[in-house]
């Protein structure tokens, strides 16, 4: 059987006032993912577990299955292996974002969404003026970086930029937990004071700056970690091949240490203009090689931490039209097994601009052939895919890695 999960990372939210108590999800027009919650099954997957913040790392590990109490190792290493960077023994990684800092204060957690080549050339000479024999950047895609640093002590308390915007720097900080990690702590927030001297005088940000654009003045790094250990979803599930479609490098990361092949789709950006059709087309071309295919679709998220409603209906209805409706299309004309499951990884809130720890909203869908082949049930009642209608789904609320069970019937 061939399995796709197409994930619309941020894409569940709260009812919105100006949308007449509806959520952006109840608000789009989507025919495809509404047709499928009826001809599927459907219910809530709760992908944060206790005691951890809902950051998109933490949701896509637990709902592909992991355990992150046990195998969660920090964004930074999991961002580096999609990166191809590897991280020596005696050495963490830390995401390190080019962020817009303002008056003092994080102004955004993107730097106005900064150009590949714009962070390069940045990434390029932080390099020359801050690193050491003890420290490295690493050039990633817009405003997404990594840190790598040795002997340094993971026990830190840092907060993602995308969770406080308007905060004072001063105010989040990064902190130790335990004083073997103060020295770390220190020279983190050492590396940021001094970017924000030193970015400011490049010749990309006078550019910027002239031109209107936020500038990329301060870096900050945060979810730190060391190489992780995690068993491959194909010594777990009954698949022997695998891909992940993403233009972000924590999922590509995430899909590395599960055993995935990194699909690259020219155009994809991780943001709102992304090549739909192309990672469409990607998918399709890598479901009829492999067993299994995650397609991972940020935009909504970036719509949600931007805190447009209107741009966020718009990126769920291009995730619908302009993605899953030619790959149903083109599945519809196989005669082989397939099962199709849509969901996002956790909800962004427009109103607050960042990640809520709630279940999420998951269908699975399959055709004559898969459900011949597992015998499975008739569809529920759900009529529509949103937060509320999936609730009376016959899954009922999941947790952690119940929902790959259910995908791949092995409960």
């Amino acid at each position: 059987m061939k399995y796709l999960i197409v994930l619309g990372d941020g894409m569940a939210d709260e009812p919105i006032e100006a949308l007449n108590g509806l959520t952006p999800m109840q608000a789009a027009h989507t025919p495809v993912m509404d047709f499928l919650a009826r001809e599927g099954r459907c219910g809530g997957l709760e992908t944060v577990p206790e005691g951890f913040t809902p950051g998109s790392e933490i949701a896509n590990m637990t709902l592909l299955g992991y355990d992150v109490r046990s195998q969660f190792e920090g964004r930074g290493s999991l961002e580096a292996a999609s990166m191809n960077v590897e991280i020596p023994q005696g050495w963490m990684a830390a995401r390190c974002n080019l962020i817009c800092v303002e008056n003092g204060c994080i102004k955004n957690h993107s730097a106005g969404h900064i150009s590949n080549e714009e962070a390069a050339q940045l990434i390029d000479y932080l390099n020359r003026e801050l690193s050491n024999e003890n420290v490295r950047f690493h050039a990633g895609v817009s405003y997404r970086h990594l840190l790598l640093m040795k002997n340094a002590d993971k026990r830190l308390i840092c907060t993602p930029p995308h969770d406080v915007p308007g905060s004072a720097c001063s105010e989040v900080m990064v902190r130790a937990m335990q004083a073997e990690a103060q020295a770390t702590a220190d020279e983190i927030n050492r590396l940021i004071l001094r970017s924000q001297e030193l970015l400011p005088l490049h010749p990309v940000n006078i550019a910027r700056k002239a031109a209107g654009k936020d500038m990329a003045n301060s870096i900050w790094p945060w979810s730190p970690g060391y190489r992780p250990a995690m068993p491959t979803l194909m010594q777990q599930y009954p698949i022997a091949s695998g891909a992940v479609i993403s233009a972000v490098d924590l999922i590509k990361g995430i899909g590395v240490y599960a055993g995935l092949e990194s699909i690259s789709v020219e155009g994809a950006t991780g943001l709102y203009n992304t090549n739909y059709e192309g990672k469409a087309q990607a998918a399709i071309q890598a479901l009829k090689e492999k067993d299994f295919v995650f397609l991972h679709v940020e935009a909504a998220d970036e719509a949600s931490h931007e805190g447009d409603v209107d741009l966020k209906i718009k990126t769920i209805e291009d995730l619908d039209h302009r993605l899953i409706e030619p790959i149903f299309k083109e599945i519809s004309t196989w005669k082989e097994a397939v099962s199709i499951a849509v969901l996002p990884d956790h909800p962004t809130f427009c109103r607050l601009k960042t990640h809520v720890a709630q279940p999420v909203p998951f269908l699975i869908w399959r055709n004559d052939e898969a459900r011949e082949q597992i015998k499975a049930s008739t569809p529920d009642k759900v009529q529509s895919f949103d937060e509320l209608a999936v609730m009376t789904g016959s899954y009922g609320i999941l947790q952690g890695k119940a929902f790959m069970q259910k995908l791949f019937q092995t409960q």
